[in-house]
């Protein structure tokens, strides 16, 4: 059973110290993971540069050695030797499984290497790797299940959803992807959230008051959530500390 905490590794600005924003970043990880059995590092969300998810978690693993870490990797910009050399550096810090997505578009105008995830995923487990480390594929909250045939033919440990805001969601995608791990991303409803709910065409209204019973029920089903709160850290903080699972 494990609720973990999706977390935005530090962005790369001008004129912002860079060693100060990753200490600042670890030190919330330190205090989230008194509640969250394991965080899920992203890298470089909506295309922004920001600090390497392999450089701030080798910092976390040897400040917290036994949080387990997942660790997203966008196949967009990357060639098959940098996608190769990223999945060893995972395996060499300690990681426990690494999500393989398209990503967004670079921001930096960096284009697109062509790589696809299902076929990433295959290939890695042609070469064994998924007895280092776990592959997950990401997935829509609503898929068309009869139009994911190469998701499942890559056979990924598996899916992590886009965000979900009902519990038939969940249900739905458990039973349909039966002997496949599922882990529902869920966006913490709160004000300062709103954006990144508009962003997603995510109603938070829909839940918002009975957010802790989708965590527990989504939980139930599946075993395993990923919490996301990326403009308000303090807010979920709070709400984790108070809440029993």
């Amino acid at each position: 059973m494990t609720i973990r905490y999706e977390a935005n590794p530090p962005k790369i600005l001008p004129d912002v110290n860079v060693n100060e924003s990753i200490s600042k970043f670890v030190e919330r990880i330190k205090k989230i993971s008194k509640k969250c059995d394991a965080i899920h590092l992203t890298e470089n969300v909506l295309g922004f540069q920001r600090v390497s998810p392999i450089e701030v978690g080798k910092i976390i693993k040897n400040e917290i050695p036994n949080l387990p870490i997942t660790v997203s990797l966008r196949v967009r910009d990357k060639t098959e030797k940098e996608i190769s050399e990223f999945v060893q550096e995972c395996i060499e810090v300690g990681f426990s499984g690494i999500l393989v997505l398209m990503g967004d578009p670079s921001q930096t105008g960096k284009k697109d290497s062509g790589q696809i995830p299902s076929l990433t995923v295959k290939k890695l487990k042609e070469q064994g790797v998924d007895s280092k480390i776990d592959l997950y594929l990401s997935i829509s909250n609503k898929p068309n299940f009869s139009k994911i045939r190469k998701k499942l033919d890559a056979n990924p440990k598996g899916f992590m959803t886009q965000v979900i805001q009902n519990i038939e969601q969940v249900k739905t995608l458990a039973e349909n992807l039966n002997g496949y791990t599922i882990i529902p991303i869920i966006l913490f409803p709160s004000p300062k959230n709103e954006k990144s709910a508009k962003f997603l065409n995510l109603e938070l209204e829909n839940y918002k008051n009975d957010f802790e019973e989708l965590l527990k029920r989504s939980h139930e089903i599946t075993g395993d959530v990923l919490i996301t709160s990326p403009s308000d850290f303090t807010s979920l903080n709070e709400f984790l500390q108070k809440t029993s699972f």
